[in-house]
């Protein structure tokens, strides 16, 4: 295909990721998919080069978490963020929350303890050693 053909059905990872604007250069995006850290359609690439479509799914780790992207368009230019954004929809489903404990949990689980969470003797007993009334 001819390099007209290129941001019209497909185009390069590392450009499309510079354009996306998930990191700052793109030495930066073709190092990270050189080094084999990207998937592509849940096969791993290391090829900076690799061609991506309207549909694609990536899996890249960012900012110690792994994202999941669904490519919405192909970049015609690095733009705002605003533009950037609407290159792509994260699909990943949300991280669980993590107690202090080390467990999961989600939910009101998570939540912290108030006023109404402790048994009537343990908050008088609070109130009084502080001199709450």
């Amino acid at each position: 295909m001819s390099g007209a053909a290129e941001d019209r059905d497909w185009q390069r990872l590392d450009k499309w990721l510079w354009c996306a604007r998930l990191l700052r250069q793109r030495a930066d995006c073709a190092a990270l998919a050189a080094a084999g850290s990207i998937r592509v359609n849940r096969l791993p690439t290391d090829k900076p080069h690799a061609r991506l479509r309207v549909g694609d799914v990536i899996t890249l780790p960012l900012r110690h978490q792994v994202r999941v992207l669904r490519v919405l368009a192909l970049a015609t230019r690095r733009g705002p963020a605003t533009e950037a954004a609407g290159l792509y929809q994260d699909i990943a489903e949300p991280a669980a929350q993590v107690s202090p404990a080390g467990t999961s949990c989600a939910g009101p689980a998570c939540a912290r303890p108030d006023s109404r969470s402790y048994p009537a003797s343990e908050a008088q007993g609070l109130a009084g050693e502080f001199g709450l009334p």
